[in-house]
């Protein structure tokens, strides 16, 4: 079981292309831990601003009476991809991971994989 920062670190050492990685709380919107990111890349910022997008797309899914789970929400971007992908482990309801990746050095299928598995460790 790894804690939120070795989760991150993680994230951003093991995914080809990762620029930084966030946890997140949606309810409120506040990053629980961030690595990596940078001037080009402020972390604190995506984490509210992403927390927009999980709640619209959470809003319409009620209005439109679909049952089901967002697994990840992915936002390509001329240079880069954001995946949110959210947390359904035991403890983690409200919880996202963030990771940008620059899409010229990621694949992201295998860092989907690596994200779901990253989350299975996860213990928060």
């Amino acid at each position: 079981m790894a804690n939120t920062e070795a989760a991150l670190k993680e994230a951003t050492t093991l995914i080809d292309g990762a620029l930084g990685a966030a946890l997140v709380d949606y309810t409120s919107g506040m990053a629980l831990g961030t690595v990596g990111g940078g001037k080009d890349l402020d972390l604190t910022v995506a984490a509210a601003g992403n927390t927009d997008v999980v709640r619209a797309k959470v809003r319409t899914m009620e209005m439109l009476g679909i049952q089901d789970e967002i697994e990840d929400i992915l936002i390509t971007l001329g240079t880069q991809y954001h995946l949110i992908r959210l947390l359904r482990s035991r403890g983690a309801n409200g919880l996202f991971l963030y990771l940008a990746l620059d899409k010229n050095r990621a694949n992201l299928a295998m860092a989907r994989l690596q994200l779901r598995r990253i989350e299975a460790d996860l213990e928060i």
